[in-house]
């Protein structure tokens, strides 16, 4: 399962590709219109659709001349799932936190520490 989750994050660490991911979670596209909006060229696109495919995020599939690429979400499951165990710890309470700094160091100091940059 690493390695899955490796090549996962490494496809999704490049803003190229999330941003590839993001137009085809509306619909299927062909390659030419996936590559429109960039400012690279059709074989810069092919390579990052490559990274997409290999690391299971996209397929592609040859329709007539045509090749289209398919958004595939159930790549993100493993991936959506190991960061997802990080959510168990309970967010920080900024104004929690501050009433304990209060009631510790007295209002004074725990002022003085808060508009410290």
């Amino acid at each position: 399962m690493s390695d899955t989750l490796d090549i996962v994050f490494a496809a999704l660490g490049d803003p190229t590709r999330r941003h590839i991911l993001t137009m085809l979670l509306e619909d299927d596209m062909a390659v030419t219109d996936v590559a429109e909006p960039f400012d690279m060229s059709l074989a810069a696109v092919s390579k990052h659709l490559t990274i997409l495919t290999r690391a299971g995020l996209i397929s592609q599939e040859k329709r007539g001349r045509v090749k289209w690429c398919k958004l595939e979400p159930d790549a993100l499951r493993a991936a959506s799932v190991w960061m997802q165990s990080f959510g168990q710890f309970e967010p920080v309470h900024l104004d929690a936190f501050e009433r304990f700094l209060e009631t510790e160091l007295g209002e004074d100091e725990a002022t003085l520490l808060r508009d410290t940059p």
